[in-house]
């Protein structure tokens, strides 16, 4: 894999973003998003809801999350634009679709832009979380606002980072004389309803290979570099995942892990190394950062092109002529994450973020439905397993996830035909 960033292919039109992206920066963009704060914070809710079935629940979301990248891979490499399943759903079920599709993707991951900042104050500093975390918003828009090519060698250095992070976790659990493998198995509290919570609550972390999608106009030779970036970031991730909660589990064992509020860090302290603790700490923190860096970049990216069809402010659509970014997308969605990272909380933002996220993908694999063979389709099952997976994962969540997301969806659904009518007229 190549892993150069240079000027070729980069001689954009005006109004264009420039392609400097090759395969390993694009895989290394998803993994920024996936390998984030997600595996620091999501074990404990998920084995919550769970109880010794969390990791029936990791292997439903991985499941869905596979479908899920198969038919955005596709699409992807057909329609190598800004904008993701907001593009595919336009090109292939019509306007409304791809305008609800972008609507969900905008509101959900603004939520966890603001999740993850907030992650990045409580654990860099628990009594200035809001502060720290608006702080970080700003910087991390900035170092989006000079170039995709900073962003990407950034992000290469944290993804760095937070692997070696998790190995250490890893290796100190498995290896440790209270590592219990009977944790690993089901027993009769994974309740169906439970598993099926958790792998909703787990799928926020894993869809950051949306990323890779989002930013198909500033991939070099897309058909080509996208269908292998996302499976190839999507399977790391789920070794990763997969090792982390094996380790973690077979310590803590489902019922500790439930109750914990820093899963990856107790589970070194219970192995017997108290002084790893505060290094999985800061690395929990890099991770978080890595999350934001990627979502902004994502989120904007989006932004981008809704604006360009006049469904966002127009103004939103331009690209900075000597950076070659949506320099006006950046600083909005920059400035509404620090609004809510002020305000907000992260608990309630991960289940709101994975409403909107699940119902953004039922779009996408409904949208690689209907490619053609000649088109690059998906084999039939793939849509439609994921499909029907997100569609159940998003209203297994809570109620206090479910209901807010699916008011957010109907308004902007209103909101959609109301213009409508109006242009009409």
């Amino acid at each position: 894999m190549s892993g150069s960033v240079s000027g070729a292919g980069s001689g954009s039109a005006p109004g264009e973003l420039r392609r400097h992206l090759g395969v390993f920066d694009a895989v290394v963009i998803g993994l920024g998003s996936m390998v984030g704060a997600g595996v620091f914070a999501a074990l404990a809710p998920a084995a919550a809801a769970a109880g010794s079935g969390l990791l029936i629940g990791l292997a439903l979301a991985g499941l869905v999350a596979y479908c899920n990248a198969t038919s955005s891979a596709r699409l992807a490499a057909r329609y190598p634009q800004s904008g993701g399943t907001y593009v595919y759903g336009r090109e292939r079920l019509g306007e409304f679709w791809g305008y609800l599709a972008g609507w969900g993707f905008v509101i959900g991951k603004t939520a966890s832009c603001a999740a993850m900042a907030l992650t990045v104050g409580s654990y860099l500093w628990p009594a200035r979380t809001h502060a720290v975390a608006v702080a970080a918003v700003v910087a991390l828009t900035a170092v989006d606002y000079v170039g995709v090519q900073k962003a990407a060698w950034l992000t290469r250095a944290i993804v760095a980072i937070v692997l070696a992070v998790l190995a250490a976790v890893v290796v100190t659990c498995l290896t440790s004389g209270d590592a219990e493998p009977s944790h690993w198995t089901a027993g009769a509290d994974a309740g169906w309803h439970g598993v099926l919570q958790a792998a909703g609550l787990l799928f926020f972390a894993f869809a950051g290979y949306a990323r890779i999608a989002t930013l198909g106009e500033e991939v070099r030779d897309p058909q080509r570099t996208i269908p292998r970036a996302i499976p190839l970031a999507l399977g790391i991730t789920l070794v990763v995942y997969a090792a982390v909660a094996l380790a973690v589990l077979a310590v803590l064992g489902p019922d500790r892990l439930a109750h914990t509020g820093a899963p990856l860090a107790d589970a070194v302290r219970a192995a017997g190394v108290p002084g790893l603790a505060p290094v999985v700490r800061a690395g929990a923190a890099v991770a978080a950062l890595g999350s934001l860096l990627a979502l902004i970049l994502g989120v904007s990216r989006t932004t981008l092109a809704m604006a360009r069809d006049h469904h966002l402010p127009h103004r939103l659509a331009a690209v900075h002529p000597r950076f070659g970014v949506p320099h006006r997308a950046e600083l909005a969605v920059g400035a509404v994450v620090a609004v809510v990272a002020a305000v907000g909380d992260v608990r309630g933002a991960i289940g709101f973020s994975s409403f909107g996220v699940l119902a953004y993908y039922a779009v996408a694999n409904a949208s690689a439905w209907t490619l053609t063979p000649a088109e690059g389709r998906p084999p039939r099952p793939v849509p439609v397993i994921g499909a029907i997976g997100c569609l159940v994962l998003a209203f297994a969540l809570p109620a206090s996830s479910v209901l807010p997301g699916a008011a957010v969806l109907a308004l902007g659904a209103a909101v959609y035909g109301v213009r409508r009518a109006t242009a009409r007229s």
